[in-house]
């Protein structure tokens, strides 16, 4: 079977492409939720943003929207215009999801450790969603996938150590335990991606 049948078999269709987006950035948004609720972080812009956030008292949203800015013009350049619109739809539903996520759900305890764990793999999850359809959430998300497509490095392993500089820029603002709890978080992500995502393992394209 030539290369361009091949293509086009495992090909997701445009709908398919929408609802994955939709499914992984209201999975991504709740991860998020939780970690934000319990004062936690994790690594990428996503991370950056709650850094900010814990720091400022600004919304998580905004934040989100203005840390990835920078990284456009790599995903452009590197990844093209059809991954960049992708990227930047997904990071505009994340962030409202997110902000609207606090308001629909109301936690009234909510175990740290649960959190981190939960919220890490939930974010993994929705992250796996939208790499296999050829959408990330910018910033180290971009950088990992590039990665992965020129080099044949996993996306995880890649995310997962600029997460970790990421993450001790914390120290600065959060105590040890949560520092320590965000790392575990940041793990669950990456343990997610890197478990699940493999370079040729999956076939389907947009």
């Amino acid at each position: 079977m030539s290369a361009s049948i091949t293509s086009s078999t495992n090909a997701h269709r445009l709908h398919e492409d929408i609802a994955a987006g939709l499914t992984g950035t209201l999975i991504v948004a709740l991860g998020i939720a939780l970690l934000s609720k319990a004062t936690l972080l994790t690594g990428g812009t996503a991370g950056l943003a709650l850094l900010l956030q814990y720091a400022t008292g600004f919304d998580f949203g905004p934040l989100f929207l203005v840390v990835n800015l920078p990284f456009y013009a790599l995903s452009i350049l590197r990844m093209g215009w059809k991954l960049t619109i992708r990227t930047f739809l997904a990071v505009l539903v994340v962030s409202g999801l997110t902000n609207l996520t606090s308001r629909w759900v109301g936690i009234e305890y909510l175990e740290p450790l649960y959190a981190a764990v939960a919220g890490g793999m939930l974010v993994g999850l929705g992250l796996l969603i939208l790499f296999r359809h050829r959408t990330s959430l910018g910033g180290v998300n971009i950088l990992a996938l590039y990665a992965q497509e020129r080099y044949g490095l996993r996306a995880g392993y890649v995310q997962f150590a600029v997460d970790g500089m990421i993450l001790l820029a914390s120290l600065f603002v959060v105590n040890p335990e949560q520092f320590g709890l965000s790392l575990l978080a940041t793990t669950m992500i990456n343990l997610v991606i890197a478990t699940n995502h493999k370079p040729g393992r999956y076939m389907g394209v947009s």
